[in-house]
């Protein structure tokens, strides 16, 4: 662990991610007026970012979680595996899928395309980083935290193998 986290540099402190969620809480609001939304966390990565989100959020939601993967190590093997699906019916209700990072965008494009087929009424995503660089698939994000350069991030829910969520901060290993 040392020899990664000294080589780690911060990209986002804790105190700018806490400032952005806070925002993306308000348009979320604001788009959700008189609806109650279902918010659909994508394990492991995005539960930090959900949790302080939905602290902030003051319309009726519930969350539901799903689990996903297309990483092996540093690198997204384009694969998807579906590991958790849903507990309930989302069929004519408004969803709202949250996740850390959207990079290549298989992801996401498996996951928007896996729920569209449960028939809610509405179906919209956030994600806390954008990595644009390195997309692949083209997926319309709807809230988005930060554009990030094309490196690899870590803390703040963003992992290698795993290891090193818990940083409060989102760093990036230099090369």
């Amino acid at each position: 662990m040392e020899e990664v986290i000294k080589n780690l540099k911060v990209m986002y402190t804790e105190e700018q991610i806490q400032e952005r969620i806070k925002e993306l809480a308000k348009e979320i609001d604001n788009d959700y007026i008189g609806k109650e939304l279902i918010i659909i966390s994508v394990l492991k990565g995005a539960i930090f970012f959900t949790v302080d989100l939905v602290k902030r959020i003051n319309i009726p939601m519930s969350i539901e979680m799903m689990q996903v993967s297309s990483y092996q190590g540093t690198q997204s093997t384009g694969n998807v595996i579906l590991k958790r699906g849903l507990d309930i019916d989302i069929s004519g209700k408004d969803v709202l899928i949250v996740e850390d990072i959207i990079d290549t965008g298989y992801t996401l494009q498996y996951l928007k395309e896996y729920l569209q087929t449960l028939n809610p009424n509405s179906l919209k995503i956030a994600v806390l980083a954008d990595k644009k660089e390195r997309r692949k698939i083209d997926v319309k994000i709807d809230y988005t935290g930060f554009e990030i350069e094309n490196k690899f991030i870590v803390g703040y829910g963003f992992d290698i193998d795993q290891k090193y969520r818990n940083l409060p901060y989102i760093g990036y290993i230099e090369e």
